[in-house]
């Protein structure tokens, strides 16, 4: 409850800003917690460092969610998270910077109704396995989530002229329909996406994907005959929530330092 109320205190503190505090709600507070949380978390776990975000879908309208402005995660605080619809247009017309590449997450959450949070990163072994041919593969149980395979987004289907980055609703419907039903999409020469229907599942996903991006670069290095996994299903532990608790905890005490 405590943290509740402070997080409260800084919406109201930045009324001008977010005119949609007015309406704010015990969920859409926590959810915000949640989401300010995780920017931090992802932050000091190495997966956005400067540059990537962090959305959530609104708890209470599945038609908006929750990002921050244009900022670094580690640096986010209730006070610049804004809401926004599905075409990613802010509600507030008082509405600071933005992302870029917030078409990334609105587009996904109009076309995967199970998706209720959306990290864009751009970790560098995760990046190295999309500019080449050798495809990033699950090797230790917490990473059996993407058995399934990664598939590839490649901004060159949109042409080269404009980069990389996904700045336009066509860019962002192109990566959402490569992305399709799986948790996570490659974006080639740039970063990855990754999805998951709980923001201590998707901070869970990207930070195993980078780990599992690590051990099998070590063993390909190596020159190894690489045993990946072999699993009917997702382990029991891939929702990550205890992870998650220690995440939380350990965000606290560097803040109390």
């Amino acid at each position: 409850m405590k943290k509740i109320a402070l997080v409260l205190a800084c919406l109201l503190a930045y009324m001008p800003l977010l005119a949609w505090a007015q309406g704010s709600t015990p969920a859409v507070a926590a959810a915000i917690e949640e989401l300010v949380a995780a920017n931090r978390i992802l932050a000091a776990q190495g997966i956005l460092p400067g540059y990537g975000h962090i959305s959530i879908r609104h708890p209470q309208n599945p038609n908006r969610y929750f990002i921050s402005r244009s900022l670094a995660p580690e640096l986010v605080t209730a006070g610049d998270i804004v809401e926004l619809d599905l075409d990613s247009v802010p509600v507030s017309s008082s509405t600071p910077r933005l992302y870029l590449e917030r078409f990334i997450h609105g587009e996904i959450y109009k076309i995967r109704p199970d998706i209720n949070a959306v990290v864009h990163n751009h970790t560098p072994t995760v990046i190295s396995f999309g500019i080449g041919s050798t495809p990033l593969k699950p090797v230790f149980h917490m990473a059996a989530f993407f058995l399934d395979g990664i598939p590839i987004w490649d901004y060159r289907d949109f042409g080269t002229a404009n980069g990389a980055l996904v700045d336009t609703p066509a860019r962002g419907a192109g990566l959402a329909e490569a992305l399709a039903d799986r948790p996570v999409v490659l974006m080639r020469n740039h970063g990855v996406t990754v999805v998951g229907s709980t923001v201590p599942m998707v901070v869970g996903r990207s930070i195993t994907l980078e780990l599992n991006a690590e051990i099998q670069s070590q063993a390909l290095a190596r020159g190894d005959e690489i045993v990946y996994l072999e699993q009917d299903e997702e382990s029991p532990g891939s929702a990550f929530d205890r992870s998650w608790d220690l995440w939380l905890r350990q965000l606290e005490a560097a803040q109390d330092d």
